[in-house]
């Protein structure tokens, strides 16, 4: 294992699976934090908006606690590589249908929608599945065409969102991986995909570290 230097602030708003993306990141050697006070976001090298849930209560939960405003100046202005991950990565976008109609923090032009019903398609997606790599990015680095990822959603990005680098197939087009400058998202929890998902994930350090060198 190659250890990391880069800090990494997982936002703690209430909405699930903050120890097991706390632990795969521990066990690529980054400094991990969960925080659950905006004032925390300081100095940190990464941001992880990790999340499972329904899209209204977690913006609810980020307006609440006070994420909106500080997260948005570190993620947009001060340009801090983030990394959203299954509903995390769905908060970004700029509305949800999700039980009622709900403003994300519209940093991505994109809208969420449900996953398309049809004979046999069972909602929500729970299943391991591969990627279909539309831009090569360093994010998928040693990524192997058969290498499968845990997905658990009802939710997805629409087809023509901005900033899809990846696909899923699943009765349709599933966007399952985002890039804007700084900005990483993934529909499925790399946290949950074993080997494939640590991978992933150490690629995204590998990404902090390069963009501090440069900086």
């Amino acid at each position: 294992m190659v250890t990391s230097s880069v800090s990494v602030a997982i936002i703690d708003y209430g909405m699930g699976n903050l120890f097991s993306v706390s632990n795969a990141f521990s066990y690529l050697g980054a400094s991990v934090e969960i925080i659950s006070n905006p004032d925390a976001l300081a100095d940190k090298g990464a941001i992880i908006l990790p999340g499972i849930g329904a899209f209204g209560e977690g913006m609810e939960n980020l307006v609440r606690r006070g994420f909106v405003e500080p997260l948005t100046d570190a993620v947009k202005v001060k340009k801090v590589p983030f990394l959203g991950i299954c509903l995390g990565m769905q908060l970004i976008a700029t509305r949800s249908p999700e039980m009622g109609e709900h403003k994300g923090l519209g940093w991505v032009k994109a809208n969420v929608e449900k996953i398309r019903m049809a004979p046999g398609i069972r909602i929500p997606h729970v299943s391991w599945n591969g990627l279909a790599i539309r831009q090569e990015n360093q994010l998928f680095q040693r990524i192997k065409f058969s290498d499968t990822f845990y997905f658990d959603h009802s939710y997805q990005f629409s087809a023509l969102s901005e900033g899809v680098i990846a696909y899923t197939d699943y009765h349709g087009v599933v966007p399952s991986v985002i890039e804007l400058d700084n900005i990483y998202a993934t529909q499925f929890h790399p946290e949950k995909s074993q080997r494939s998902g640590l991978i992933l994930l150490r690629n995204f350090l590998n990404i902090v570290e390069t963009r501090r060198k440069l900086a």
